[in-house]
């Protein structure tokens, strides 16, 4: 018997918001980017960049959720924690404090897509202006059993990500790839 690859492979056709998410042995539908996956990401376009990602962190809504269960550092999401998008930005794709002087998404929503996000080590070693900021593995959103496009995240419905979560370590990496 072979074992589990040790990463979560993120697959999907040429275009499609919808890919599939294996890991443990498990195999999820994940949404994507409005674009899907496109090879060379730019901030905005609504693509998810291909790539193999660490998990750098997990924040979680602690109003909504308790602590997921993983090995991954989890830290509670605050109501003026942000994440800098603007690529002219010293801090661009970093963890700020809101409000901030440039543009910045907030990681407290009113929505639910933040109750539990994974910070990719996407564009971040070095942070290169304009190849895209923000690109997280966070929930879905479900429209009548159909999930939704992202930004350009990976995004998995709840009951998934805690399944993931689970398993998952501090090597754990993510691999996005075109089927």
């Amino acid at each position: 018997m072979s074992k589990a690859s040790p990463d979560i492979l993120v697959t999907a056709a040429p275009g499609a918001t919808l890919g599939r998410l294996r890991f443990g042995g498990h195999d999820f539908v994940c949404a994507l980017g409005r674009s899907g996956i496109v090879p060379a990401k730019r901030e905005g376009d609504g693509g998810t960049p291909p790539g193999i990602f660490p998990l750098r962190e997990l924040r979680y809504r602690p109003d909504r959720l308790t602590r997921p269960e993983t090995a991954l550092t989890a830290t509670a999401t605050a109501a003026d924690d942000g994440w800098c998008d603007a690529p002219g930005d010293p801090a661009y794709n970093r963890f700020v404090k809101r409000p901030y002087g440039a543009s910045s998404e907030t990681l407290w929503r009113e929505d639910n897509l933040y109750d539990i996000v994974v910070m990719l080590g996407y564009n971040d070693a070095p942070v290169i202006a304009g190849a895209g900021s923000a690109i997280f593995f966070h929930l879905a959103k479900d429209k009548n059993g159909i999930l939704q496009p992202t930004e350009g995240c990976v995004a998995l419905r709840l009951e998934d990500m805690r399944i993931v979560l689970k398993s998952v370590t501090r090597e754990t990496r993510m691999a996005v790839s075109l089927i």
